[in-house]
C-alpha cells in the first residue's frame, strides 16, 4: 500500500519523504527494512526512528514539529502507537489461500461464503454456514449449525458446539472451547446424586472478539452467554454460563468468571482473577491481578481500580494493609521488666574471699 494512501485510512497526514513509498508492513526500529513502519512517541525513540533504515515513522503532530528536514517519510497521527497498531492490520492481509485440504470433512449441506480456508482434518457438521474469507485451522471442530461471520479466524484444534454464534472477524486462537455445556446441577439431598440443570441455551459472540489460546466460554443454561463487541481475552480463561461481557472489555490470563455474572462495557481485569456468579462488575472498572469478587457482589466506578481478596477500592485496600504491616511489626524498643524488691532481697549475698 502507498503511504498516502495508509495515511487516509488511518486519518492522518504524510509529511516530508516520498508519500507514494510503498509499504508492505510494521517491525521495530532496529529490524525494519526500507518498505516498512515504524513509530516513535518521545524524542529520544524519534532520533533512533530517523536514523534507522525504516521507510516510514508513525509519529504525533508535537514530533513532527521536532523532526526537522530529516528527509525520512512521517506519517502524523494523533495516536502514534494505536495508528502502528491499525496499521499492522491494514497491511496484514490473510495469509492463507483459500483452498479446502483434502482430508477436511465438511457436511454437504454447509453454507460457505467467498475465499473460504479449511485446513487438514478438520470437521465441518451439518447446517454450518462460514463467511466470506473465513479461515479454518487444522483439526479444527465446526458442529452442528454453528455460524462463523466474515472474516474469521479459527486457529488450529479449536472446538465451537453446536448453538454457537460468531460475529464478524472474531479471532479463535488454537485450542479454545466455544459452547460446552455450563457447571450446573441440582443436587438430590436424599441419595446424594447431583443432575445436570438443562444446558441448552445459546453462545453468541459479537464482531471484533478475540479469544485465547485454551480459554473455555460455556453456552447460557436456558438462555445465553453473550460477549460484546471489541472484547479481548486472554489465554486460559474461563467464562461460565449466562455471562454477559459488554463490549470493549479486556480479560487477563487465567481469570475465572462464574455463571450468571455481568461484567460492563470498558472494564477491564487481570489476570488471575476469579469472580463469583451473579457478580455485576461495573462500567471503566479495573481488578487488579489476584483479585477476587463475591457472589452477588456489585463493583462500581468508572477507572477505579479494585484490589484484593475480596476486591474493594485500592486505597482503602492499602490502608488495610498498613495497618495489618503495623500490628504485625515488633516494637523497636521494648522496656526491660523491673525487679521487685522482695526479688532482689532474696538474692545470696556474694561470698568472701578468705
Amino acid at each position: 500500500m502507498r503511504l498516502i494512501q495508509l495515511a487516509e485510512l488511518l486519518g492522518g497526514k504524510v509529511c516530508g519523504g516520498p508519500p507514494d513509498l510503498d509499504v508492505s508492513g510494521v517491525a521495530s526500529i532496529a529490524g525494519a527494512g526500507g518498505s516498512e513502519l515504524v513509530f516513535a512517541e518521545d524524542a529520544s525513540i524519534l532520533r533512533e526512528a530517523l536514523s534507522s533504515l525504516a521507510g516510514a515513522v508513525i509519529v504525533s503532530e508535537k514530533l513532527n514539529a521536532a523532526a526537522g528536514d530529516s528527509g525520512k517519510a512521517l506519517l502524523v497521527a494523533a495516536k502514534p502507537k494505536l495508528a502502528f497498531a491499525r496499521a499492522a492490520r491494514l497491511l496484514s492481509g490473510v495469509e492463507d489461500e483459500a483452498a479446502v485440504h483434502s482430508t477436511a470433512i465438511i457436511n454437504s449441506d454447509v453454507m460457505r461464503g467467498r475465499r473460504i480456508s479449511v485446513g487438514a482434518y478438520a470437521v465441518i457438521e451439518s447446517g454450518a454456514h462460514l463467511g466470506d474469507e473465513t479461515v479454518i485451522g487444522a483439526g479444527g471442530v465446526i458442529g452442528r449449525g454453528v455460524v462463523l461471520g466474515r472474516g474469521c479466524r479459527i486457529y488450529p484444534r479449536v472446538v465451537i458446539y453446536p448453538g454457537t454464534e460468531l460475529g464478524d472477524r472474531v479471532v479463535v486462537h488454537a485450542g479454545a472451547v466455544l459452547g460446552s455445556d455450563g457447571f450446573g446441577y441440582v443436587r438430590d439431598d436424599e441419595t446424594g446424586e447431583y443432575v445436570q440443570f438443562p444446558q441448552q441455551g445459546r453462545l453468541v459472540i459479537e464482531d471484533d472478539v478475540e479469544i485465547g489460546a485454551n480459554t473455555t466460554i460455556d453456552r447460557g443454561a436456558l438462555e445465553e452467554t453473550r460477549i460484546g463487541r471489541g472484547v479481548k481475552i486472554d489465554n486460559l480463561v474461563h467464562i461460565g454460563h449466562n455471562v454477559h461481557v459488554e463490549r470493549n472489555v479486556v480479560i487477563a490470563a487465567q481469570t475465572g468468571v462464574s455463571g450468571s455474572s455481568v461484567i460492563r462495557a470498558n472494564a477491564v481485569v487481570g489476570g488471575q482473577v476469579g469472580i463469583g456468579d451473579h457478580a455485576d462488575i461495573g462500567e471503566g472498572v479495573i481488578l487488579g491481578s489476584g483479585s477476587g469478587v463475591l457472589t452477588h457482589k456489585k463493583l462500581k466506578g468508572p477507572g477505579i481500580v479494585h484490589w484484593g481478596r475480596p476486591a474493594r477500592p485500592l486505597p482503602q485496600y492499602l490502608k488495610e494493609l498498613a495497618a495489618l504491616a503495623r500490628l504485625g511489626a515488633e516494637p523497636k524498643h521494648v522496656a526491660k521488666p523491673m525487679r521487685s524488691k522482695k526479688a532482689s532481697s532474696n538474692r545470696r549475698p556474694p561470698k568472701k574471699k578468705e
